[in-house]
């Protein structure tokens, strides 16, 4: 096992063998989806997270061994690389060790330490250093500096030149500059004064300070954007004396300085150390709050994307507005669109007419179910009208409001275009909104994640390193879940392991020439996509009627064969839905361990497939709680406090959840309302698309804002 592996393994807590194994696969170029659904006995079961982890931190320790070699070669090309230096190079656990250890040896750009050197004054600045002549014995010794030739006119000038090499011996010194970078992480504090005497969202940080230690995140980053914004004016603060005394202590062991010495320590504290540290300090709280932001928006997306699809039911979509008019669009149970057009429902009681008209026709014409309304402008005025509608009409029809985030954007976007050409873009968006009811996942994944509005300042995080993330959760809902080889967009296709988007488009134009898929074989024939692909796509792509009935399972062709020698030990000849349906009520009979000895496969590999022979063509979303939908209105002048109601989560945030209860206003359940026992963070107990039991516990109209509990819950009045 390499080191690398070892130090993964130690870092994750996993088994070194499966860790090793892991970088082994992924150096094979396999992707993390198949490693984790389709080589469970190499790695010892890693999930997608842990593989992810590892990933990443497989990538960042390659760079560092490579920053590592660059240091030694630099420093060995001066000709002053020791055994001793290298030996610390190499136990450096990150770039900013390797970075201060180099740091005696970079090259300088011209400073006042290099400037006194040229001086020639070294020497004396070595007597300081040293600490073995008395302050009045340094200054005596200065006079002998004194030169005109080199530019030293007086003692002032030669002892000045000399603590500025002090200054930077000591900036140099990597031991001590990690001991001060601990010490300021441990004892330092933020501080933020305002920059206006307006009042902004800022408010709170106006005269702000906490310790560095205790910051949680979403401070670090709303501190970051008042500070860009220049509202605010952020700093690191440290007490003096004990940056001082701790410099003295690891330099000296504690021997009282002279005052040239304590001057230099001084300088070179504040003019060279400090504004370093504070810029490294700030950098890595960014870093760790830009880490949490990603994760929470990576989570509420995997849940959002993972939301249980509305099955068999023809959706009306209306996407609202005012002097444009509510745009409407009718699609089927599979997503075809069915009709299309334009009614005014809030300007008058003459065009309420004829929209209820209109609307009442295309209701009865193409039997819809569902009525999905966007939750943007004129959304609330939509509503009422939809709500009052349908208190007019004999079939039974629900609404619910969808969150139309991104939908403009996919509508105007080439995908939009080229999908629907004869449209225009708020048709489109009515389009969008209807599907993405019908299965959240086929149609956001058509959207970049960002704009699907969910997570907090995800527009002040590393914007590469949250959109890698976001990828491999959009990467893992969709293999997750699995793709109909046969209905499946580009869009879709792109993302499932091993296709890309050129791959992706080839199945679309070989299944538009030739015909439906039958078999996974036939994946073999579409150009650009060989073995090595086929391998890593094949298990997630399902075909529901095709000539093979594991074709439309997860289980991946290379178990074909277990599967077959697995109804032949049970008696039948041929692997057919009879033979399935008989084996599947002896499963959970059958020994595993046993078993996987005789089909020779693994146990956790065998586990799988028992699952789905249990239920092929399952969706695993469909454990998840389904959608809330409402037949009535109500408004935010309804609340009262102490009222229970049901809600969905829409977001998840660091400090709470936002829950839409009905009222075009989600209300907040502040982290201490969460539940009845302290809670560390909010995910722990709700995520996205969770329906929930909320009481109201205020309602503030003029600033619309609603705080929730989700506490006592059986104490509240329900609805």
């Amino acid at each position: 096992m390499n080191d690398i592996s070892k130090r993964i393994a130690n870092e994750l807590n996993i088994n070194v063998k499966s860790a090793a194994s892991a970088v082994e696969l992924i150096d094979q170029g396999n992707t993390i989806p198949f490693i984790s659904r389709y080589r469970k006995e190499a790695t010892g079961g890693l999930n997608d997270e842990v593989l992810r982890n590892l990933g990443e931190r497989l990538e960042y320790l390659r760079k560092l061994d490579a920053r590592k070699q660059e240091v030694v070669r630099l420093i060995g090309e001066q000709g002053k690389m020791t055994d001793a230096l290298q030996s610390k190079i190499s136990a450096a656990q990150s770039v900013t060790e390797v970075d201060d250890l180099y740091r005696p040896y970079r090259p300088k750009r011209r400073t006042k330490a290099t400037i006194a050197k040229q001086m020639g004054l070294s020497a004396l600045a070595d007597m300081i250093w040293q600490q073995k002549s008395s302050d009045s014995e340094i200054a005596k010794a200065a006079v002998s500096f004194i030169s005109a030739e080199n530019g030293v006119d007086s003692i002032e000038d030669a002892i000045g030149g000399a603590k500025d090499i002090v200054a930077e011996m000591i900036s140099d010194d990597a031991a001590l500059r990690k001991k001060l970078r601990q010490l300021i992480s441990e004892k330092g504090e933020l501080i933020s004064k305002t920059l206006t005497k307006q009042s902004s969202v800022y408010d709170t940080y106006y005269d702000f300070s906490a310790p560095i230690s205790k910051l949680v995140p979403h401070r670090v980053l709303a501190l970051n954007r008042g500070e860009k914004e220049k509202i605010l004016s952020v700093k690191l603060e440290m007490e003096l004396r004990a940056a001082q005394a701790s410099i003295i202590k690891s330099l000296y062991r504690g021997r009282i300085p002279g005052e040239y010495l304590t001057q230099a320590v001084t300088d070179a504290y504040k003019r060279l150390i400090f504004p370093s540290i504070e810029r490294e300090i700030r950098k890595t709280l960014t870093e760790q709050a830009d880490e949490q932001a990603t994760k929470v928006f990576s989570e509420n997306l995997r849940n959002l994307l993972l939301a249980p699809p509305v099955k068999g039911k023809t959706v009306m979509a209306l996407d609202p507005g005012f002097r444009t008019g509510n745009k409407v669009a009718v699609v089927d149970d599979t997503g075809k669109v069915l009709g299309t057009g334009v009614v005014y429902m809030t300007l008058g009681i003459h065009d309420m007419t004829k929209a209820n008209d209109k609307l009442k026709s295309l209701i009865d014409k193409h039997k819809v179910d569902i009525i999905a309304i966007g939750n943007g402008t004129a959304s609330k005025e939509t509503e009422s009208a939809v709500a009052a509608l349908l208190k007019q009409i004999d079939r039974k029809v629900v609404y619910m409001i969808v969150n139309e985030a991104g939908a403009s954007i996919y509508s105007a976007s080439k995908l939009g275009t080229e999908e629907f050409p004869n449209f225009d873009v708020a048709l489109r968006s009515a389009v969008s909104i209807a599907r993405r009811l019908q299965d959240p996942l086929a149609e956001l994944v058509k959207i970049d994640p960002k704009a699907i509005g969910v997570g907090q300042y995800q527009h002040d995080v590393n914007q590469k390193h949250l959109a890698d993330t976001l990828d491999g959760v959009v990467e893992f809902c969709v293999n997750d879940v699995g793709v109909d080889l046969n209905t499946a967009s580009p869009s879709l296709l792109k993302h499932v392991s091993g296709i890309s988007t050129a791959v992706a488009n080839s199945i679309v134009s070989l299944r538009e020439s030739g015909g439906s898929f039958s078999d996974r074989k036939q994946l073999k024939k579409v150009p650009k996509l060989g073995g090595k692909a086929f391998e890593q796509c094949a298990g997630f792509l399902r075909i529901a009627d095709g000539k093979n009935i594991l074709d439309n399972t997860a289980i991946h062709p290379e178990s074909y064969g277990a599967v077959e020698k697995l109804v032949q030990l049970e008696g039948y000849k041929k692997t057919d839905e009879q033979a399935l349906a008989q084996i599947r009520s002896k499963l959970d009979m059958l020994d595993i361990e046993q078993t996987a000895k005789e089909l020779d496969i693994g146990e956790m590999t065998l586990a799988d497939i028992f699952t789905e022979l249990k239920k092929p063509g399952r969706d695993p979303r469909e454990a998840f709680a389904q959608p809330v939908f409402r037949s009535d209105v109500m408004h935010m002048e309804d609340l009262k406090e102490g009222m229970v109601l049901t809600g969905t989560v829409r977001n998840v945030i660091d400090f709470g959840a936002f829950v839409d209860i009905g009222v075009h206003q989600d209300g907040l359940v502040h982290i201490s309302q969460l539940a009845d026992k302290f809670v560390k963070h909010p995910m722990d107990v709700v995520k996205t698309g969770d329906v929930v039991k909320v009481k109201v516990l205020s309602i503030d109209l003029q600033k619309k804002r609603i705080a929730l509990s989700m506490k006592n819950i059986d104490k509240g009045r329900n609805l």
